[in-house]
C-alpha cells in the first residue's frame, strides 16, 4: 500500500491526526494519511446552480487538479477553476447520506477519498466530495481527472498536466452527523485559517507516483469488489440451560428433553451465501425436513435424546470453499429409576431366608451421568455407614447402575429401602425415587399358561391363550407380547388373558407371558400358534433315468412327482387317482412320501413297465385335517402325446428393433405336452453377467412364451433368453433360446437449454454436441432462430455444431434451436440470446443499515452489486419498487445510472420516511438499452432489539441509535454512562471539560459520557458492557487463537479527569475480567484513537470503566467503538511531512521502489 503525504501551503504545528488503514474486498483501497488534511476551498466566483436529486439539493464545484514533474519530485496542485466546466444540466442522484454519483463526460476518471477513523482513503468509484464552508475537515474528497498514461507523467517535466475536478457540496440535513456546518469550536489539529493561494500544494515522489499508479492499474484488473468467500457462526436461543465454550473444539449446547431447540446460522458473504443445517458431517443420514434445512434458523420443537448430535451450518456462494461451523446438542433427560431386588447376580429360584445376602439393584437412563442415594426407610445409607451394607458399582457399567448388597440379612434390614436418581439440578431437572419393601416372604414370580406349547387352528378361529400366576411377592405384573413383531390390532388382553379374533395366517407364531414383580428375572411362559395353510402346487414328469432319451415309451419307467407347501407339514395327507378312481401302492404303480426334511410336501408315482392302458390322467389331491382348507388338486396327462418340450424363436424375431417408449413383445416358441412354464432372463454379453429385468427381478414367467415390455427404454438393451422351467413338465434338462432387443433412440444433446446473454455489437459463438444416439451413422442437424432457418448439414466425423453470430443487433435477439436428428427423432439444443441484464445482488453485511430513527419513522441503507455488469450494455438506471409487505401496490423511481459500474462495486441508495415498525419488499429491477432486466426482491425490517450476539466479522458502534448498539450499564457500579451529542446537552453543563462535538467534529453526533458533577464523588465507578460476542478458536488442535483488534475514540479533557479503564470479560464455567488498557489525567480538548489487540479463547465481553476525579472538570467521552477480526494495523504518524535531503534520502527512496513494486505485484496475484 502507497502512502501519499500531503500538507497545507499554510503549516500547523499542532499534533498530527492519527490514521488508520482500512483494506477489504469491497474496494480497491489505498491510504492517504493527510497531516493535518487538505481544505477544498471553492472558487469565489463560482456561481454553479444547484441540481436537484432524490435526497435533497446539492451544490457542485469544480476545479483543477494541477500534476507536474520536478527534479524534486512531482506536485499535486488542488485550485479553482472555472464553475462553467460542467453543464449543469448533468443529472445528479443520491446514492446515500455519504455519496453522489455525477453524469461526467467519457474518458475521465475519478479517485475518492473517503474519510473513515480520521484516515482519507482513495476509492476507484464514483466522483463526491463534502466541502466545509467553515474550514473544518471534509468528509469526502473526489478527483475526477481525465485517465493519464506513464508518458503523460514522464512528458510532463516543466508544465503542469491539469486534470479538471469537482467538489460537490451537501446541505446537512442529508448528510447525519458528518454534515455539520453550525459554527463552533474548531477540532484540534486542523488548521485556524484556509490555504492563503486557495489551494492545496500536495507533494509526491516521481517513483512513488508510478509504483502508485502500478498498483492501481493491477488491482483494476483483479479486484472483486466486495464480494466475500462466506463467514460463519452460530448463534443460539431457544430454550437452552447452558452453554459451554470448549477450548480446542465447537461449543456444546445443553438442552433438556422435550424443550425447544434453536440454533441460527449467521452468515455473512457477497453473493448472499445459501445456508444448509446438516447432522453428522453433512451425511444423507438423519436430515431435517426441507423447511427446516435450508433456513437461517434450525427449530426443532420437543426435541429427543435421539436428536443430540453434532450440527452443522454449511454457508456456500460459489466462492472459495463452503464455510462449515458446527454446535454439540447435549440433550439432557433423567428416566424413572427401576429398582429390582436378587439373591444373587443371576436369577433367585426361591424365598429370602434369614442368613441370606441380598442385592438391591438401582439402573436408570440419564444425561449426564447420574448420582444415586440410598435410604432405609429414613436412614440414609452410605458406603461404611453401616457394616451389613455396601454398596459399590459393577465394573462392567458406566454410571447407570447402583448396588446396595445387605450382607446376611438382619431382622432390621427388612424393610422399606429407597433408591433416589439425582442428575444434580441441571437444566431444572428433578430428583427421582423408586421404592421397594423387602420381607422375608419377598419372592420372585412364577406363572403357568392354561394352554398347550403348540395350538394348531384353521384360519378365521378365535383362540384366547390364558397365564395365571403361581407364585411371587410382591403380586407379579401379567403381560403377552409377541417373537416377531407386535400383538395384532384385534387383540384383546385382560389380565393374564390374551384373546386373538379372526386369526389369519399373518398373525401366525409365538407369544410369550411375562411376569415381573422387580424380583430376581421375570418369569416366561410360551406357546406357539399355527395357522393352517396349503399353497403352491406344481407336478413333474421324469422319464426312465437309465435312457439317454426323454420321451416317454412303452415298456420304460416313467415318475410322477406332485409337491405343495402345507402348514403344518405333519398334517398333509396325498391321494392318488387314475381317471377319477383312486390307486393303491402296487408293484407297478408305487406311491411313495419324500423324506420330509429333504423334499417337503412331496409325493411320487413310479409307473414301472409302461403299458398302453397305463395311459391316462393321473390326478394327485394334497388335504390337511381341516374341512375349512381346501384341497389342491394337479392333474398330469400320460398317453402317446406326452413329449418333452422344444424351444425356438422365430428368424424373423431373433433381433428386435424397437424405438424409445414403444412396446415390445418378445416371443419364443414352445412346444411340447404338458406344456412348460418359460422363464425369462436377460443378460449381458460383454461383461457376462445376468441383468435385471425391466421389472427389477431377475427373472420373469411366461405361460405363453411371450414376454411384453412397455415403454421401452435405453437401458433395456441386451440378449434376452427364454428357458423351459422344470416344474409344471418334463424334469429334463432345461432347453434354452434368446432374443436380441436394440432400442433405437433419438439423440442426447447438450445444452437442452443455455441462456447467453450479450450487449449489442459484440459476437458469439453457440455449440450443440451430441452426447448419446442410436443410430450413429446418419445424424442431421438445422439451427433456427425462432421459425427461420439459418443453416443445415449432416455430421461426418464432429460429434458437434457451431453456428456464430456477429455484430449482436436487436434482430439477432432471441430463441436459437438446434435440432439433431436421427431415424429415432431429434434432439434439440435450445438458445436464449438477450440483452437483459442480469438481477442485482442485494449487500446484506451493511453494519448498520438503520439511520435516521426517529420517533414514527426510520430510513434503510440499501445497498447491492451487479451481478456480472459487462456482460450486457451499460446499465441506465434500476427501477427501485417498495411496498409494505402484505400489500398489493408497488411504489416505483428510477435511480439513474450515469457511469459504467465495475463487477463488485457497492452501489446504495437511501429508503427514507418508512413507517415503523413495518416491514417493506424492495424490488430492485436494472434496465439498460435493451429494456429491463431481472429483478431481485428483498424484505427490509425495522427492529428496535439490542445486539445480544453480534457476528465478529466487524462490529461498529458510534451510539447514533438511542439502542447503543446492544451496550448496556452495569447494575453493580455507582453511576451510569450517559449518550449525548453537543446539540442535545444541558445548557447548564460543566465548562472546560468534556467534548464539543462527537468524533467526526459534529455537534449532531453522538457519544457516551461520564457526567461527574454533583452528586458524585471521587473514585465512583461507572461501567459500560459490550454485547456479547461470541467466537471460535482458529486452530482446534492448539491453544492459538484468532485476533481481534479493538479500536475507540477517548475524550479526556478537564483538570479533575479520572480514569478510563478497557477490560476484557471472558465467559465461561467462572467470569474473569482483564484490564488491558488505561489512561488517567487531562489529555487535552481532543479525540484520541487507542487500539489494543486481543486474543479471546472463547465468548468474551468489553467493560469500559470510567471513574470519577477530584473534581468537576472531569467528564470522560468515548465515541467510534470497532471490534474487526485480524490484528490492528501500526500506522506511522510522524509529526511532519518535511522531506529529508541528500544521499539518505535517495537511498530510502530506491529501496522503497521496488519493495512497493513487489507489494503491488502480489496484491495483483492475491
Amino acid at each position: 500500500m502507497f502512502t501519499i503525504r500531503a500538507r497545507t501551503e499554510q503549516r500547523d504545528d499542532r499534533a498530527p491526526l492519527a490514521a488508520t488503514t482500512a483494506a477489504d474486498n469491497s474496494a480497491r483501497t489505498h491510504s492517504l494519511s493527510l497531516f493535518p488534511p487538505p481544505l477544498l476551498h471553492p472558487n469565489p466566483t463560482s456561481t454553479q446552480p444547484p441540481h436537484r436529486g432524490s435526497g435533497g439539493s446539492n451544490r457542485a464545484r469544480t476545479g483543477t487538479l494541477m500534476l507536474s514533474a520536478a527534479s524534486s519530485g512531482a506536485s499535486l496542485v488542488l485550485s479553482p477553476c472555472r464553475a462553467d466546466m460542467f453543464s449543469p444540466r448533468q443529472p445528479w442522484i443520491q446514492q446515500d447520506q455519504r455519496e453522489l454519483l455525477l453524469n461526467k463526460r467519457r474518458g475521465w476518471q475519478s479517485y475518492r477519498l473517503l474519510r473513515c477513523n480520521n484516515s482519507l482513503h482513495l476509492h476507484g468509484l464514483a466522483t463526491r466530495c463534502v466541502p466545509d464552508s467553515n474550514g473544518r475537515r471534509p468528509a469526502l474528497i473526489t478527483l475526477k481527472h481525465r485517465r493519464l498514461s506513464p508518458l503523460d507523467l514522464i512528458s510532463s517535466k516543466k508544465e503542469p498536466t491539469p486534470l479538471d475536478f469537482l467538489v460537490v457540496d451537501r446541505p446537512p440535513a442529508q448528510l447525519g452527523t458528518e454534515g455539520n456546518t453550525d459554527a463552533g469550536p474548531r477540532q484540534p489539529g486542523l488548521p485556524n485559517s484556509p490555504p492563503k493561494a486557495g489551494y492545496v500544494n500536495v507533494k509526491m515522489d516521481f517513483a512513488y507516483l508510478l509504483s502508485w499508479l502500478l498498483t492501481i492499474v493491477l488491482e483494476g484488473i483483479s479486484a472483486q469488489g466486495v464480494y466475500a468467500p462466506p463467514t460463519v457462526s452460530i448463534m443460539h436461543s431457544g430454550q437452552a440451560c447452558n452453554i459451554e465454550e470448549e477450548r480446542y473444539t465447537e461449543r456444546v449446547y445443553t438442552i433438556r428433553e422435550g424443550e425447544t431447540l434453536e440454533l441460527t446460522c449467521l452468515v455473512r458473504g457477497h453473493p448472499r451465501p445459501q445456508i444448509r443445517w446438516t447432522k453428522t458431517a453433512g451425511s444423507a443420514s438423519d436430515r431435517f425436513h426441507d423447511n427446516s434445512v435450508f433456513n437461517e434458523t434450525l427449530r426443532i420443537t420437543r426435541i429427543q435424546r435421539h436428536q443430540g448430535g453434532r450440527y452443522y451450518c454449511k454457508a456456500n456462494n460459489g466462492l472459495s470453499t463452503p464455510a462449515i461451523k458446527s454446535i454439540r446438542v447435549d440433550v439432557y433427560y433423567l428416566d424413572d429409576p427401576v429398582l429390582t431386588v436378587h439373591q444373587s447376580i443371576g436369577e433367585a429360584k426361591e424365598q429370602f431366608y434369614f442368613e441370606r445376602t441380598v442385592f438391591l439393584r438401582c439402573s436408570v437412563n440419564s444425561n449426564p451421568p447420574v448420582r444415586y442415594s440410598w435410604r432405609r426407610g429414613r436412614e440414609i445409607l452410605s458406603q461404611g455407614s453401616d457394616k451389613g451394607v455396601e454398596i459399590y458399582e459393577p465394573f462392567f457399567t458406566q454410571g447407570e447402575i447402583k448396588i446396595l448388597k445387605l450382607k446376611n440379612l438382619r431382622p432390621k434390614d427388612y424393610a422399606n429401602y429407597s433408591c433416589i436418581a439425582s442428575v444434580r439440578n441441571v437444566c431444572n431437572i428433578p430428583d427421582k425415587m423408586v421404592s421397594f419393601k423387602l420381607s422375608n416372604a419377598t419372592a420372585s414370580p412364577s406363572i403357568k399358561l392354561l394352554i398347550p406349547e403348540q395350538i394348531v387352528v384353521n384360519p378365521g378361529d378365535s383362540v384366547s391363550m390364558v397365564c395365571v400366576t403361581t407364585g411371587g411377592d410382591p403380586p407379579p405384573t401379567l403381560t403377552w407380547i409377541k417373537a416377531i413383531g407386535s400383538l395384532p390390532e384385534t387383540s384383546v388382553l385382560k389380565g393374564g388373558t390374551l384373546t386373538l379374533h379372526s386369526i389369519n395366517a399373518e398373525e401366525a407364531g409365538a407369544y410369550s407371558c411375562l411376569a415381573n414383580n422387580n424380583v430376581g428375572n421375570p418369569a416366561k411362559k410360551s406357546s406357539t400358534i399355527t395357522v393352517r395353510a396349503l399353497k403352491k402346487g406344481r407336478f413333474w414328469i421324469t422319464p426312465d433315468p437309465y435312457h439317454d432319451d426323454d420321451n416317454i415309451q412303452i415298456g420304460r419307467e416313467v415318475k410322477i412327482s406332485c409337491q405343495v407347501e402345507a402348514i403344518p407339514p405333519d398334517e398333509l395327507t396325498f391321494s392318488w387317482f387314475k381317471n377319477g378312481r383312486p390307486l393303491r401302492s402296487s408293484e407297478r404303480m408305487v406311491i411313495s412320501t419324500t423324506d420330509p426334511d429333504v423334499s417337503p410336501g412331496t409325493t411320487s408315482l413310479d409307473i414301472i413297465d409302461l403299458r398302453f392302458t397305463d395311459f391316462g390322467t393321473y390326478t394327485c389331491v394334497a388335504s390337511l385335517n381341516s374341512k375349512v382348507v381346501p384341497d389342491i388338486s394337479i392333474d398330469v396327462n400320460i398317453s402317446s402325446s406326452t413329449v418333452p418340450p422344444t424351444l425356438s424363436v422365430p428368424k424373423e424375431k431373433s433381433l428386435m428393433v424397437a424405438r424409445e417408449a414403444d412396446t415390445v413383445e418378445l416371443q419364443c416358441l414352445v412346444s411340447g405336452k404338458p406344456k412348460p412354464i418359460i422363464l425369462w432372463s436377460r443378460y449381458d454379453k460383454e461383461k457376462e453377467k445376468e441383468l435385471p429385468m425391466p421389472d427389477g427381478s431377475m427373472q420373469m414367467e411366461s405361460y405363453d412364451g411371450l414376454l411384453r415390455i412397455v415403454n421401452v427404454s435405453r437401458d433395456m438393451n441386451g440378449i434376452y433368453k427364454c428357458q423351459t422351467s422344470q416344474y409344471n413338465g418334463f424334469n429334463v434338462k432345461p432347453r434354452e433360446a434368446a432374443v436380441q432387443l436394440i432400442v433405437q433412440y433419438p439423440p442426447s444433446v447438450e445444452p437442452t437449454f443455455l441462456e447467453i446473454r450479450q450487449g449489442q455489437g459484440r459476437t458469439i459463438t453457440m455449440t450443440c454436441r451430441v452426447l448419446k444416439a442410436y443410430p450413429t451413422r446418419v445424424l442431421d442437424f438445422e439451427w433456427k432462430l425462432g421459425n427461420k432457418i439459418l443453416l443445415t448439414g449432416r455430421f461426418e466425423s464432429q460429434d458437434y455444431t457451431q453456428i456464430r453470430v456477429d455484430h449482436l443487433s436487436k434482430d439477432n435477439y432471441g430463441v436459437y434451436s438446434c435440432s439433431i436428428s436421427n431415424e429415432a427423432g431429434a434432439g434439440t439444443c435450445s438458445f436464449l440470446v438477450t440483452g437483459k441484464a442480469y438481477p442485482p445482488e442485494f449487500y446484506y453485511d451493511t453494519p448498520n443499515p438503520l439511520w435516521q430513527n426517529r420517533a414514527r419513522v426510520y430510513s434503510y441503507m440499501l445497498q447491492w452489486t451487479q451481478m456480472n455488469p459487462n456482460a450486457v450494455d451499460r446499465i441506465l438506471a434500476y427501477r427501485l419498487g417498495i411496498r409494505q409487505t402484505g400489500q398489493q401496490r408497488w411504489w416505483e423511481q428510477e435511480i439513474s445510472m450515469n457511469t459504467m459500474i465495475q463487477t463488485g462495486e457497492l452501489i446504495t441508495h437511501n429508503l427514507t420516511e418508512l413507517l415503523k415498525p413495518e416491514a417493506y419488499e424492495v424490488r430492485l429491477t436494472p434496465i439498460t438499452r435493451f429494456g429491463e432486466g431481472d429483478s431481485t426482491i428483498r424484505v427490509i425490517k425495522y427492529t428496535d432489539a439490542p445486539m445480544t450476539n453480534p457476528h465478529l466479522g466487524e462490529f461498529n458502534c458510534a451510539f447514533e441509535n438511542d439502542k447503543i448498539c446492544g451496550f448496556t450499564q452495569d447494575r453493580l457500579d455507582n453511576f451510569d454512562w450517559t449518550r449525548q451529542s453537543a446539540s442535545t446537552r444541558n445548557p447548564k453543563y460543566t465548562p472546560n471539560t468534556g467534548p464539543s462535538a462527537d468524533r467526526s467534529g459534529s455537534k449532531q453526533g453522538y457519544y457516551m459520557y461520564i457526567e461527574t458533577s454533583r452528586p458524585r464523588k471521587e473514585g465512583e465507578k461507572a461501567r459500560l458492557l459490550s454485547p456479547i460476542f461470541s467466537t471460535l478458536p482458529k486452530n482446534p488442535y492448539g491453544s492459538t487463537n484468532g485476533a481481534y483488534c479493538v479500536s475507540f475514540y477517548y475524550n479526556m479533557y478537564g483538570k479533575h479527569i479520572g480514569t478510563l479503564n478497557l477490560f476484557l470479560r471472558f465467559k465461561g464455567s467462572t467470569i474473569t475480567e482483564n484490564l488491558i488498557w488505561s489512561m488517567s489525567g487531562n489529555q487535552g480538548d481532543q479525540w484520541i484513537h487507542a487500539s489494543i489487540n486481543i486474543n479471546p479463547s472463547g465468548t468474551f465481553q468489553l467493560i469500559f470503566e470510567g471513574i470519577r476525579g477530584p473534581g468537576i472538570e472531569g467528564d470522560i467521552a468515548i465515541d467510534d467503538i470497532t471490534v474487526t477480526e485480524g490484528e490492528c494495523r501500526k500506522v506511522d504518524q510522524p509529526r511532519n511531512n518535511l522531506k529529508t535531503g541528500g544521499a539518505v534520502s535517495v537511498l530510502i527512496h530506491i529501496w522503497l521502489f521496488p519493495v512497493t513494486l513487489l507489494i503491488a505485484m502480489l496484491s495483483h496475484r492475491r
